[in-house]
């Protein structure tokens, strides 16, 4: 091995202005870099040359070229040489390898769209992310939090509800993402003014980020974030994970961006699964056919309303979409 070299590997925290800040997750014996030290670089061109765009979330291959002394020079002897593969990639925002999306909703101010909801479970399903429902401010709409929580938690997804500007339910949520976390990607996700960053505050008091009223005038809150960063986050314990605090993820466009197939999205509705094989009809759309089983589940109770008729409504759109084949 040529001792002139070292290497590292390396989390993308951040991306600004054609400079990549990275986090040391591991690293060669006598690198002057050592682990968990963050350092910033440009990407090469050789990612040009292969077509690929370096996102936050990427796991990367740092080679660190060293002088004769031992030193490393920080502008040029750094170089990002390959990225690790993905498990997956998200659109809007750009950002890799996500685990865990903890949809974030309102019971009241603003109130909540359960379309917006399902748009975000069904992206997530599709790219093998796992979503969880957080219904903050419950202390104004308790029966509508109820409610949600009772849809989201037939649906399949772990669902809490909470009050960031109370503190109710955050014991039993920190204790859950404690146990669910170490070493994984998560992401707050849903409409401005629900209360993300409320939420991670509360609990992670040690990452005060900063957070947006919601306008009398609109109804809506205004974005505090400006671009896609993860957050190391200490789990207690000698765990750790990383959180991204990220604007975007609430304006899934499913007619301008290629998150499935239209036939595909069914799969993203896990309660429907084990009806699919009881449908009378073979081709079955599950949208009005007569001997559909998903919508007698609905009319029994067993599938919330709300899930069929985002279910049609994504169905349409994806029937739209210009990248459709």
């Amino acid at each position: 091995m040529d001792r002139s070299e070292r290497h590292l590997t390396c989390r993308i925290m951040a991306s600004s202005g054609g400079l990549y800040t990275l986090r040391v997750e591991a690293a060669e014996e006598g690198s002057p870099i050592g682990l968990y030290e963050t350092i910033q670089i440009p990407a090469r061109g050789v990612f040009r040359h292969k077509g690929q765009t370096p996102l936050v979330g990427d796991t990367a291959e740092v080679k660190i070229e060293l002088s004769d002394d031992g030193k490393v020079d920080m502008e040029r002897g750094i170089l990002m040489e390959k990225l690790l593969e993905r498990k997956n990639e998200l659109i809007r925002p750009p950002m890799a390898n996500l685990d865990y999306m903890l949809i974030t909703a309102a019971a009241a101010k603003p109130d909540p769209s359960l379309l917006a909801i399902d748009k975000l479970t069904c992206a997530c399903v599709a790219q093998n992310v796992v979503p969880i429902i957080i219904i903050n401010k419950c202390e104004l709409a308790p029966e509508t939090a109820k409610e949600l929580i009772d849809i989201y938690s037939r649906a399949g997804f772990p669902a809490f509800a909470v009050s960031a500007k109370e503190k109710w339910g955050e014991t039993e949520l920190r204790d859950a993402l404690q146990k669910i976390l170490p070493n994984k990607i998560a992401a707050f996700a849903g409409a401005s003014g629900v209360g993300k960053s409320s939420c991670l505050n509360m609990l992670f008091p040690g990452f005060q980020l900063g957070t947006s009223s919601v306008s009398a005038k609109t109804g809506r809150g205004r974005h505090t974030t400006r671009a896609v960063t993860l957050l190391p986050i200490d789990l207690g314990n000698s765990e750790s994970c990383y959180l991204a605090d990220t604007p975007g993820f609430g304006l899934l466009d499913f007619e301008n961006f290629h998150f499935m197939e239209e036939d595909e999205l069914i799969w993203s509705f896990p309660e429907f699964e084990s009806k699919l094989t009881k449908c009378r009809y073979t081709k079955c759309t599950h949208t009005k056919e007569e001997g559909c089983a998903i919508l007698e589940a609905v009319a029994n109770g067993e599938i919330a309303p709300s899930r069929q008729e985002s279910y049609i409504v994504l169905r349409e759109e994806l029937k739209k979409n210009r990248y459709k084949k």
